[in-house]
């Protein structure tokens, strides 16, 4: 399985989509009502990097901020907000109210006024989404009070009500969003090979070829089903005479990635262990277990079940420079029985 250094994968995915050439503004014209769209000039719509959801909400909440010129030419800001919860929050026009606010003051800060934010909420879940799309809906309000208190709406998302044709045309777009719908299904098989038949439409291009990338990280790592055996056989079904390669491609990808991580994670935890006990081993046990978590890893993603039987006489060594060798043994071997020749005298 690949490393996954963002908390959700969903979140990585819908950024990964929106990232594509013409995604966003694809989006835009699919979703947003056509009144709005129509005030937009989409050629000039640009994603900034600001993210302005709350640290401890970010497992739920993740948010892409786009600003825009419209007709007018003055700017504008969207923003979306990604809801992957399984269920509609009723806090979220409260929640969103806070971003609003946050992106009011960059606003002040960059542009010396208050510009206009047209706020949209992406719902990934699986439950019905049978809430209020206004703030008001939170309170109820005397009749007296109500032009006084704060209030707005915002625009819903609803991915699961979404039917395909309304993004017949735009095949990367439509791909990503089909695969966040169905990723979690038990026969999602049969709906990636179809979606991956329309990739396949568009060539190989580099742009695409990333794109794929992310879509196989993002199934490995979602799917609840689906192995990186699945998605081998899928990709040599798709395309028979590269699917070989693309997934070894991919799949080098993921060793390289999750044994830098591993690593990582290991020595920090081992440092945090040495520290909190006073031990001088500390180091020893972080890098031993570093090494340990980059080579299990890299023995499931290179050779499956067949790696994996090293494990047990892996884990009997002790000396994090011969992990450290088996670790870089790893990125060349052909085989898990040449690995042992790196380990045993």
């Amino acid at each position: 399985m690949p490393a996954e250094p963002i908390a959700n994968p969903h979140d990585r995915f819908f950024k990964q989509l929106m990232a594509q050439p013409d995604a966003a503004s694809d989006f835009m014209r699919a979703f947003l009502p056509a009144d709005v769209v129509e005030l937009m000039d989409l050629a000039t719509l640009e994603q900034t990097a600001q993210s302005f959801v709350d640290e401890a909400l970010r497992v739920h909440h993740s948010d892409l901020l786009f600003q825009v010129k419209l007709r007018s030419k003055a700017p504008a800001f969207v923003y979306v907000l990604f809801e992957h919860k399984s269920y509609p929050d009723r806090q979220v026009a409260f929640q969103l109210l806070r971003y609003i606010v946050r992106i009011w003051e960059h606003s002040l800060r960059q542009f010396k006024t208050l510009l206009p934010i047209f706020p949209v909420v992406f719902y990934h879940g699986e439950k019905a989404w049978d809430i209020s799309d206004q703030l008001s809906g939170l309170m109820q309000s005397p009749e007296a009070f109500r032009e006084y208190v704060p209030d707005f709406r915002y625009w819903l998302c609803d991915l699961s009500s979404i039917p395909a044709s309304v993004i017949r045309e735009q095949i990367i777009l439509r791909v990503g969003l089909a695969i966040l719908r169905n990723v979690w299904n038990e026969d999602f098989r049969p709906q990636l090979v179809k979606e991956l038949r329309l990739m396949a439409e568009l060539g190989r291009q580099q742009s695409t070829m990333e794109f794929l990338a992310a879509v196989l990280t993002y199934v490995v790592t979602a799917s609840p089903t689906l192995t990186q055996d699945d998605l081998r056989e899928v990709l040599i079904e798709v395309f028979p005479e590269e699917g070989e390669r693309i997934m070894n491609t991919i799949a080098d990808r993921w060793v390289q990635e999750g044994l830098q991580q591993g690593l990582q994670q290991g020595l920090q935890q081992g440092l945090q262990q040495g520290l909190q006990e006073g031990r001088a081993t500390g180091l020893h046990d972080g890098r031993r277990e570093g090494y340990l978590a980059a080579i299990e890893l890299g023995l499931e993603l290179r050779f499956g079940a067949d790696g994996l039987r090293l494990m047990p006489e892996i884990f009997k060594i002790d000396d994090p420079d011969v992990l450290r060798t088996i670790q870089e043994a790893l990125k060349h071997i052909e085989s898990p029985e040449q690995l042992r020749s790196f380990y045993q005298a």
